[in-house]
């Protein structure tokens, strides 16, 4: 084993004295190459979605170190830029979060940045909304989303409530690799900070404004309370228990079920070991309350609240929709509503990532909405609205969403919010059972419209000091020599977003691409089908985004298996 690492795990052994459960991990693996190679062969990576990683002793692990290490980084970082500044703290259910987010804080305060700190749990978008009323510099959400619960992360938010994009994280990263991890963090006493007020509780009333912001969302006010709504609700052992409840209750859902052995929070997440609502193993249990209460809808938030699913029955069983199939249900349901009512803002816009359904331009272009595409990940939708805010034309955001579950109305955070989703999704299937429809019939007409688009993904994970030279090659080989067909469709758009090209492949002709660099490949296939491939920016695996579409559901289903096909054998899994 490389002397180094060996150097670097035995100064741990020295060093790491302050938590226990890092000390008795380390003494366990004493001896255990491999254990010992995979927790310190590099430093859990800061990057655009801040820290995340498994929870564990190590450079490469979660732990009070590495967290404190991150924080001095930031607070350099906010120090080089502020004469004076403040962070807004916040954090979920997860092991160690509330650790976590006490350390941070410490460290912070120890570096005379003013803290402001939630004494329970919330969701990531109250602590988005907190930067932004506070006029904090910064925010910190302790929260690894919807990982498993061997995981923890770190995300990191700039003044305008907005998760930081790239090049403030590329600083912030700087800053961090300059800080001696044992020797070179400076830190408070957490209750002397208190005391001092360099650390402040935020007050309840945050979280009410908070929620009058949500409420000041709905499109069709009343409808709920006219149109008898039954929801099954599960939290995910996170944090959206109490603030959707709520809303949904403000609104006038009058039937919601909770999941009892997921309502209360619990970082072990005992009955849904991965706790992400895009999958069915989630909703298992509100499918089984649903057999019972037999409601309209399901809804389930991940841990951190920022991104919503939901079930509805069909055929005696209950389907997931899709966080495509859900946007553009929202989106056409906003456009429609605000539309009739004659309060659709001058030139609207709309804004959604690029592995995002096409569906979602053919509606806004029907409302002549002015559609904006960026970069995966919901920080890039909130630095448009932003951008639109400096230009004083905020009013013009209308809608955003990704297709990983993750949707906002209002410019009032600048992240994905699933409290305000869960209320404008009962909203909506309120709206249309006063019509007659399911959710499921809403869909099937979009698709009559505009045409069936079915999206899948693979997720090809890579774990391990080899999984991300693995990864790489992979990359490199599909840059380098990329496929003419994929499933026997021609590729005829070939966009590389690293080196910022286009290349429409029949004319030859080349474009550039004005969005920031990011490892991500597009091939664009005839027949309006797609493949996107890209590494994911916070966790070991590359996914795949997979477009097919067809005159009808069987045809593009059909498309859609080849694809996948196609896409796992060029993955290599």
């Amino acid at each position: 084993m490389d002397s180094n690492i060996m150097e670097k795990y035995t100064t741990w052994l020295e060093n790491a004295v302050e938590d226990s459960d890092l000390t008795k991990e380390l003494e366990s693996i004493e001896g255990n190459e491999a254990e010992i190679l995979d927790r310190f062969y590099r430093e859990l990576e800061f990057g655009t979605g801040g820290l995340r990683g498994v929870i564990g002793a190590g450079e490469n692990r979660m732990n009070i170190y590495t967290v404190r290490k991150a924080t001095q980084g930031l607070a350099d970082y906010l120090n080089s830029r502020y004469e004076t500044s403040s962070v807004a703290i916040s954090f979920d259910s997860r092991i160690k979060s509330d650790l976590f987010a006490r350390e941070a804080a410490r460290v912070l305060a120890g570096n005379g940045i003013q803290v402001h700190i939630f004494t329970e749990l919330n969701p990531t978008p109250v602590l988005s909304f907190a930067v932004r009323q506070l006029g904090c510099q910064g925010g910190i959400m302790v929260t690894a989303s919807h990982n498993p619960s061997k995981y923890n992360g770190y995300k990191c938010y700039g003044p305008d409530g907005c998760q930081m994009t790239d090049n403030d994280a590329a600083d912030v990263t700087r800053f961090i690799r300059k800080v001696d991890l044992f020797g070179g963090v400076k830190k408070a006493d957490y209750m002397e900070a208190v005391v001092a007020g360099g650390i402040s509780e935020i007050p309840a009333k945050l979280v009410e404004d908070f929620l009058a912001c949500v409420a000041g969302q709905q499109v069709n006010q009343g409808i709920c309370k006219h149109t008898p709504l039954s929801v099954v609700y599960t939290p995910l052992n996170g944090t959206g228990n109490k603030p959707v409840r709520e809303i949904l209750h403000r609104i006038g859902v009058k039937s919601v079920s909770v999941v009892p052995e997921q309502e209360l929070p619990d970082g072990n997440f005992p009955t849904a070991p991965y706790p992400n609502p895009e999958i069915r193993q989630a909703f298992e249990c509100a499918i089984k309350l649903a057999e019972t209460v037999r409601p309209d809808l399901l809804l389930a938030t991940d841990p951190d609240c920022d991104r919503v699913g939901i079930a509805i029955a069909q055929d005696g069983d209950y389907r997931l929709m899709s966080g495509n199939e859900m946007g553009c249900m929202l989106l056409d349901y906003i456009l429609k509503s605000k539309s009739a009512a004659g309060t659709l803002p001058e030139n609207p816009t709309v804004v959604k990532t690029i592995v995002t359904s096409d569906l979602a331009a053919r509606i806004a272009e029907k409302y002549g909405c002015q559609l904006i595409e960026v970069l995966t990940g919901f920080k890039y939708i909130g630095e448009q609205i932003t951008l639109l805010e400096k230009a004083g034309n905020e009013d013009r955001y209308v809608f955003g969403f990704e297709e990983s579950y993750g949707y906002l109305s209002g410019g009032y955070v600048r992240d994905k919010d699933g409290v305000v989703a869960s209320m404008l999704v009962c909203e909506m299937a309120a709206y249309y059972k006063s019509q007659g429809k399911t959710l499921l019939d809403v869909m099937n007409d979009l698709y009559k419209e505009h045409g069936v688009y079915q999206h899948t993904m693979i997720n090809a994970e890579f774990e391990g000091a080899q999984g991300m030279e693995t990864m790489k090659a992979l990359m490199s080989g599909l840059r380098e020599n990329r496929p003419t067909e994929i499933a026997g469709l021609r590729v005829v758009l070939f966009s590389d977003y690293m080196n910022s090209i286009a290349v429409d492949i029949q004319s030859g002709q080349t474009n550039e691409i004005h969005l920031p660099k990011s490892n991500v490949l597009s091939f664009g296939l005839e027949g309006n089908a797609g493949l996107i491939v890209r590494p994911s920016g916070t966790e070991p695996k590359i996914k795949a985004y997979i477009t097919a579409t067809g005159s009808d559901a069987a045809k593009a289903a059909e498309m859609a298996k080849k694809l996948t096909a196609a896409a796992k054998e060029l993955l290599k899994v």
